[in-house]
C-alpha cells in the first residue's frame, strides 16, 4: 500500500508567477535564518538523503554503521548536511509488507521513540551522528508527527482513545482543547495523531529536544506536513531548536484541495510557499518536481527555485528523486511512486546543483547507480561559484532546451541543457570558461573567473598513497581549481581501484601550466595535512587526456 493516499493525479499544470524582480539581498543571520525568518541555515547547504527505502532490507540493523563508516567520504564529496531516516522504532507489518515495498521498519509507521530499530541500535545511531557531525556534516532527522502504529503490541507509548489524542476521536478543525489539527487525515485517521492536543504537542517537543541534546540533531525534516499546521512546526522549532535547520514535505497538488479552498486554483509554488511562510521552514520544491515529471526541460524554470522573487527561491529545497518518489536498490525497486525517467536524471542534477534553492542528492543516485562522478563535479562547480539558495537566476529565451545564467558570490554560471546555445556571451557578459561538457553536449556549464578558453579532462595520479582509516589522498596546487594551495579546498582523488595509487580526472582550463602536489588529509579535519608529497612540485600543462603524477 502506498504511504500516501493519493486523492488525485499529480499532474496539475504549473502556473508561472509574475513577480517584479526583487533586488534585495537577504543575508542569513547568525541563527541561520533568512531575513523573513525561514530556517534555511544561510542557504549554502548541499544535502545528502542518507538512506533509501530498502536499506532496512538490504542492510538490516547495520545502516547506522554504514553511515558512520562513510562519514569522511560524505564530507569529502562536498555534502554539508545529511537527511537521516526516522530514528524511532518501527517493526510494523502492513498488508503488503511481504512484497518489500512498504510497512516494515522504514520508520514511517513507528510505534515509540525507542532508537533500537531496523536501521541499527541506539548506540550505533549516536556513534553515526557523532561521526557525521565531527566530519562537518550536519545531522537532520526525519520526523513523523502525523501517524504511528497505534495497534502494535508492547510499545512504550500508549495513548488512550476517546480523549482527542487521535484524529478519529474528534471533528476536524473543531474548537476547544480537543480540537484536531488542520490538514488531511492519514488514511482513515485511526493511526493519525492529533498534534493540536497539548499532550501530543509536548511529547514531540520533548523528543525534538532529546534528539538535539543527545543524538546530535542540527535540524529536522518534517514528514507529511499536509496533515498538520505549519504554525505547529514553527512552534516546535522555537521550543526545541530555533537555530536549527528545517524543511517540510508538502506533496499535494492543487487539484487535491476542495473547491472552497483558495489553493484549489493556486499554483504549486503558491501552495508550498504558503506552508513555508506559516512553518518558517524551507520546503521541498514539488513545483519543480511536477515540472520535471510533466513538462519539458524549458518548463523547469517554473519551480519555486526559479521564481524571480528571492524570498521564494531561498525557501526552495530542490530534488530529483527520494525514497518515496524514486526507485531503490532491493526488493521490487522500493516505492517509486513518481520516479523521474533515467533519460532526464543527469540533466536534472545539473539543474538543481547549479541553480538557486537548497539541493538534495538521493543516496542511490550518488552511491549505488554511478552518478557520483557527475554529481561531485557539479557540487564543486556550485561551491566554487558561490551559488546559494537565494542566488539570482535569469532564464534566456530564443534557444532550444533550457538556458539560464546564475549569479554566484564568486562567479557567474551559464547553464545550457539540451540547448543549441553556441556561446555563453550570447546571454551574459564576461570572460567564460567551459566548466562542464557532458552527455554529448546536452549538459554544458560555463563560468567566469577562470582562464579563458575551453576546458579539458586532465588525469591526476598519486602513487604510494598509503592511508589509515579516515584519510584520503588529494591534489592541491596553484589554481582555484586545485584549491590555491589550501588543504581545506584541495580536490579528492576518488579512484582507488589500484590502491595505494589514487587517481582522479579533473576538468580544467586548457593550456594552463600548473604546479601541484599530492597530500594525505584527514577527513575529520580538512585543514590538517598528515603528509605532503616530498620534493619539488609536480608540473603539468593542461591538455585533453594528459596524465600528471606525483609520489609519496
Amino acid at each position: 500500500m502506498n504511504r500516501y493516499l493519493r486523492i488525485a493525479c499529480l499532474t496539475a499544470a504549473m502556473v508561472p508567477l509574475a513577480y517584479p524582480l526583487d533586488s534585495l539581498v537577504h543575508a542569513a543571520d547568525a541563527g541561520g535564518k533568512t531575513a523573513a525568518g525561514v530556517r534555511n541555515h544561510g542557504g549554502d547547504e548541499i544535502i545528502l538523503q542518507g538512506f533509501h527505502w530498502n536499506v532496512v532490507r538490504t542492510a538490516p540493523s547495520h545502516w547506522y554503521n554504514t553511515l558512520k563508516d562513510k562519514a569522511p567520504t560524505i564530507a569529502a564529496d562536498g555534502f554539508t548536511s545529511i537527511w537521516m531516516p526516522v530514528p524511532w522504532r518501527d517493526f510494523s507489518s502492513w498488508s503488503d509488507a511481504s512484497n518489500g515495498t512498504s510497512g516494515g521498519g522504514e520508520g514511517y509507521f513507528w510505534h515509540d521513540f525507542n532508537k533500537n530499530g531496523r536501521y541499527g541500535s541506539d548506540a550505533q545511531l549516536k556513534s553515526a551522528a557523532n561521526a557525521l557531525n565531527n566530519a562537518g556534516v550536519k545531522v537532520v532527522y526525519d520526523i513523523v508527527p502525523n501517524h504511528m502504529n497505534r495497534s502494535y503490541p508492547n510499545k512504550e507509548i500508549n495513548l488512550p482513545a476517546g480523549q482527542g489524542l487521535w484524529r478519529n476521536d474528534c471533528a476536524d478543525n473543531a474548537n476547544g482543547p480537543n480540537g484536531c489539527d488542520d490538514g488531511d487525515r492519514f488514511i482513515g485517521g485511526d493511526a493519525d495523531l492529533n498534534t493540536a492536543h497539548a499532550q501530543n504537542y509536548l511529547m514531540f517537543r520533548d523528543e525534538l529536544k532529546n534528539l538535539k541534546n543527545n543524538y546530535g540533531a542540527q535540524g529536522f525534516r518534517f514528514d507529511f506536513v499536509r496533515g498538520y499546521a505549519g504554525e505547529r512546526v514553527d512552534a516546535w522549532m522555537k521550543d526545541a531548536h530555533d537555530s536549527g535547520y528545517c524543511v517540510g514535505e508538502l506533496w499535494k497538488s492543487p487539484g487535491e484541495y476542495p473547491p472552497s479552498d483558495w489553493r484549489r486554483n493556486a499554483s504549486w509554488q503558491e501552495i508550498i510557499k504558503d506552508w513555508s511562510d506559516r512553518g518558517q521552514c524551507s520546503v521541498f520544491d514539488f513545483a519543480l518536481k511536477e515540472r520535471m515529471q510533466n513538462g519539458s526541460i524549458s518548463d523547469w524554470r517554473n519551480g519555486l527555485n526559479g521564481n524571480p522573487d528571492v524570498r521564494w527561491r531561498e525557501t526552495a529545497v530542490t530534488f530529483v528523486d527520494n525514497h518515496d518518489t524514486g526507485y531503490s536498490p532491493g526488493p521490487n525497486g522500493g516505492q517509486h511512486h513518481w520516479a523521474l525517467p533515467d533519460s532526464l536524471r543527469k540533466q536534472a542534477y545539473a539543474y538543481i546543483l547549479t541553480t538557486p534553492g537548497t539541493p538534495v542528492v538521493y543516496w542511490s543516485d550518488m552511491y549505488d547507480w554511478g552518478l557520483d562522478g557527475l554529481i561531485r563535479q557539479l557540487m564543486q562547480i556550485r561551491k566554487t561559484a558561490g551559488v546559494k539558495a537565494a542566488s539570482a537566476i535569469t532564464f534566456h529565451s530564443g534557444f532550444s532546451g533550457l538556458v539560464a545564467s546564475i549569479s554566484g558570490s564568486s562567479q557567474t554560471l551559464v547553464l545550457a541543457l539540451n540547448s543549441n546555445l553556441a556561446n555563453p556571451n550570447q546571454v551574459a557578459a564576461g570572460s567564460f570558461t567551459q566548466a562542464l561538457n557532458s552527455d554529448n553536449g546536452q549538459i554544458r556549464v560555463w563560468r567566469t573567473g577562470s582562464a579563458g578558453g575551453t576546458t579539458v579532462a586532465v588525469n591526476f595520479r598519486c602513487d604510494n598513497g598509503v592511508t589509515q582509516w579516515g584519510d584520503s589522498v588529494y591534489a592541491v596546487g596553484n589554481s582555484a581549481d586545485l584549491g590555491n594551495w589550501s588543504a581545506a579546498n584541495a580536490v579528492r582523488l576518488t579512484d582507488t581501484t589500484a590502491y595505494p595509487t589514487w587517481k582522479g580526472t579533473l576538468q580544467l582550463p586548457a593550456n594552463q601550466t600548473l604546479e601541484w602536489k599530492c597530500i594525505i588529509r584527514n577527513e575529520a579535519n580538512p585543514s590538517q595535512v598528515k603528509q605532503w608529497q616530498p620534493g619539488a612540485n609536480n608540473r603539468v600543462t593542461t591538455a585533453a587526456g594528459v596524465t600528471t603524477s606525483g609520489r609519496f
